[in-house]
């Protein structure tokens, strides 16, 4: 079991962190899921995540999420192999968290150097930002 804590990390460069770690059978759980960034000019990035809302149909989808968690989900959803059993297996094995939930706060949380965000020198948006861009209601 591994405990990622999502705090300030680049939202592309670990889930593809953990998308091999579900890949090679270990249990992930991510917390502070909100608190990841996607690095971009902010105009641009919440106009990006607003077409994905509003492409397709109400009824017949294709649906994409607008909590951070569900956003999140999808991310490392992406990067799996998800018409093939052993994507769709591996996915099973992720849990991720807005902030932090109590059964997890005396374990030992993981970060990712590579995906640290606090030493960029670009414009980023929370995922609670992009979130809250597109429609979705604040639960954290």
């Amino acid at each position: 079991m591994i405990v990622y804590d999502a705090k300030d990390q680049i939202l592309g460069r670990l889930s593809s962190v953990i998308s091999k770690d579900l890949l090679n059978g270990e249990k992930v759980f991510v917390v502070n899921c909100e608190k990841a960034v996607v690095v971009g000019r902010p105009k641009y990035t919440q106009e990006k995540y607003l077409r994905k809302i509003q492409r397709g149909d109400v009824k017949h989808g294709p649906f994409f999420p607008k909590t951070p968690d569900g956003i999140f989900r999808r991310t490392v959803r992406g990067m799996l192999p998800w018409h093939k059993t052993r994507g769709r297996n591996a996915y099973r094995n992720l849990r991720v968290f807005i902030g932090m939930p109590e059964e997890l706060k005396n374990k030992e949380l993981k970060k990712i150097e590579r995906a640290d965000a606090t030493k960029l020198k670009t414009k980023y948006l929370s995922l609670a930002e992009i979130s809250l861009s597109i429609g979705g209601k604040k639960k954290w």
